[in-house]
């Protein structure tokens, strides 16, 4: 089958490695695509919000199977505008991905199907919400309604800065129309986790765990970022807390999702915070993590295409889905100044060592990347790479990841020194 896939990052390029290994795969596209992507499809230059081109594309190059990578166009409905035009497509319709694309919509829902989460309260009006926090205790944590990149999140520690917080959200729009609604959500403690789960509409099956590092600085000091490095699996998610998620929480969620009315198909992923009082969800998304992915898809073992096919018919339950025993670890190589202000444009050199070791299982994810005049590589974006290596453990998969990481250059390369830096001994 001719396959198309959507997006231009680090989870859209490991998607496109991992499509390309599947003997299904006749022609492969990606839109927009990157310098990495590029060695496994042929880059189109349509960008992921320009749908009547992308269907366009579709139609000509009678694509079997289109795959939507980013949140952007699966909020704003691409996957629907595919199945119009009688195109097979991987990912929610526009009615499940506000699952993600809406935080007021995601906390109603928990609220009213049980699901454990965060206690909160929703604001359209700036004064409303200002009122509302002379009620609570601090640190609070203000969200941005709608998609903000991963940075619409603010934890402030007093009233200063929770006002502060409003005025930029709500007042200042900093994340644009996504702020127009805010949450204002009591404060969790304890460890983050990431689940990964294809969801047919009824079936959910979860892929291994895994842990983020979304502070630009070691330490988890310094600014939000999209994330700049994760290891998987995360040996502080036990059996025992996967049962009770299973229960409490992954299956409840595709179950009220189908009895709203907006059966979910795709990737459904869940972050949670593991607290005292146990497990609770702390946002959802509505596609694969970057660089969750990056992480996760060296280790499926099944063809990607068989389970992406499962999730559009129906078919989940008839998948047996396998991962293998190894660690993973990336380590995001990023431009220094992300993720205020970055240059771009700076040649890259070393792929070619990362690229010979593959078979040992160190690999580098293109996420800002574009060829230069004479085909070579350049820096163009804020997250450049991501160095990631499986292994038998998770420090082996560490000293790996890090390994390939230092043979990788670009003027202005910054990276954290500490990734899975806790877990190098477990």
């Amino acid at each position: 089958m001719n396959v198309l896939l959507v997006g231009s990052g680090g989870r859209e390029h490991a998607l496109a490695w991992k499509i390309a290994q599947s003997p299904k795969v006749d022609a492969f596209y990606c839109a927009p695509g990157n310098a990495g992507i590029a060695e496994f499809a042929e880059c189109v230059p349509i960008a992921a919000m320009e749908f009547d081109r992308l269907v366009e594309f579709a139609k000509e190059k009678e694509i079997g199977l289109a795959v939507v990578g980013m949140d952007d166009p699966l909020v704003g409905g691409l996957i629907d505008r595919f199945e119009e035009a009688g195109i097979r497509a991987f990912g929610p319709r526009k009615n499940a991905a506000i699952l993600e694309g809406s935080k007021a919509f995601s906390k109603d829902l928990m609220k009213k199907y049980g699901i454990p989460t965060a206690k909160y309260e929703n604001f359209t009006d700036p004064a409303a919400a200002l009122a509302y926090l002379e009620t609570v205790d601090f640190p609070i944590v203000l969200k941005a309604d709608g998609l903000a990149l991963g940075k619409g999140v603010l934890i402030c520690e007093d009233m200063e800065a929770a006002k502060a917080g409003v005025k930029q959200i709500m007042e200042d729009k900093a994340f644009g129309t996504a702020g127009n609604k805010m949450v204002i959500e009591e404060f969790m403690t304890g460890r983050e986790v990431s689940v990964l789960s294809f969801v047919d509409g009824e079936t959910i099956k979860t892929m291994s765990s895994s842990q983020d590092y979304k502070r630009a600085k070691d330490g988890n000091e310094g600014l939000n970022t999209g994330g700049m490095g994760n290891f998987s699996p995360t040996p502080f998610y036990t059996p025992e807390i996967d049962a009770f998620c299973q229960e409490k929480i992954f299956r409840p969620t595709v179950a009220a999702m189908k009895a709203e009315g907006r059966p979910f198909k795709g990737v459904i992923f869940f972050g949670l915070m593991l607290t005292e009082n146990g497990p609770k969800v702390l946002e959802y998304n509505a596609r694969f993590g970057d660089p969750e992915a990056q992480v996760i898809l060296p280790r499926l073992k099944n063809d990607i295409i068989d389970v992406f096919e499962a999730c559009i018919d129906g078919k989940l339950d008839e998948l047996d889905l396998e991962f293998s025993d190894e660690a993973a670890v990336i380590v995001i190589l990023a431009s220094d100044g992300y993720p205020v202000a970055y240059e771009k444009g700076k040649v890259i050199t070393g792929l070619d060592t990362v690229k010979a070791h593959e078979a040992e299982g160190y690999y580098c994810f293109h996420a800002g990347t574009k060829f230069g005049p004479e085909g070579e590589y350049l820096t163009n974006g804020g997250r450049v790479l991501g160095a990631c290596a499986t292994g038998k453990t998770l420090g082996e998969a560490r000293k790996k990841a890090y390994e390939a990481a230092g043979w990788v250059s670009f003027e202005n390369k910054y990276m954290r020194s500490d990734i899975a830096k806790e877990v190098e001994n477990m």
